[in-house]
């Protein structure tokens, strides 16, 4: 009998005033070892992006996406992190057996056997490797962001809710990118 094919999910960005969500889908291959694996957060920026190289090159397959900022808008944070996680999977290229989704809501029910995993990122491998490939692309992300607005400091707070953003967005106003249905945007439009 083979042996199960997992999955893992997580997301980054749910909580900015700024930008997408990305989310991310990773199936890892036993049989190449991804040294150093841990939940994006406690990781530095240099070794995010070092660890994101190897995921892509040594995954079995893996799937990145996201929602806009309008989606955001439209249907709420939690149900656009759920629009970009089904995206994610849809770009997975291989059959996997279960599904671990980082957090407390499994969002797949009726669709795949998984269950969600409550701090799941400090606890299953593909949890953190997803972890990391949603946060690097959200970070390239938002320095493109940085160009297309420089005056926002996109590089500095990547769009969370800092004392620096809070003051540019006072003085300079909302972009189109900002998440205009967040209480913190809301109370300058």
């Amino acid at each position: 009998m083979s042996e199960k094919i997992f999955a893992g999910i997580d997301e980054a960005g749910r909580g900015p005033l700024a930008g997408r969500v990305y989310a991310a889908c990773v199936i890892l291959d036993k049989n190449k070892k991804i040294q150093g694996l841990r939940d994006s957060k406690k990781l530095s920026e240099s070794k995010r992006n070092i660890l994101y190289q190897e995921i892509k090159e040594k995954s079995l397959s893996y799937g990145i996406a996201y929602a806009e900022p309008q989606e955001i808008d439209e249907i709420n944070i939690l149900r656009a992190t759920f629009l970009a996680m089904k995206r994610a999977v849809e770009k997975i290229n291989v059959e996997f057996d279960y599904i671990f989704v980082d957090g407390n809501i499994f969002p797949f029910k009726n669709q795949y056997e998984g269950e969600a995993v409550v701090k799941g990122d400090d606890k299953i491998e593909e949890i953190m490797a997803a972890s990391i490939l949603a946060k690097v692309e959200r970070d390239a992300y938002m320095l493109e962001m940085n160009v297309l607005y420089p005056e926002y400091s996109f590089d500095k707070h990547k769009g969370y809710p800092t004392k620096l953003h809070s003051e540019l967005i006072k003085k300079f106003g909302v972009t189109p990118i900002h998440r205009k249905t967040f209480c913190k945007v809301k109370e300058f439009i």
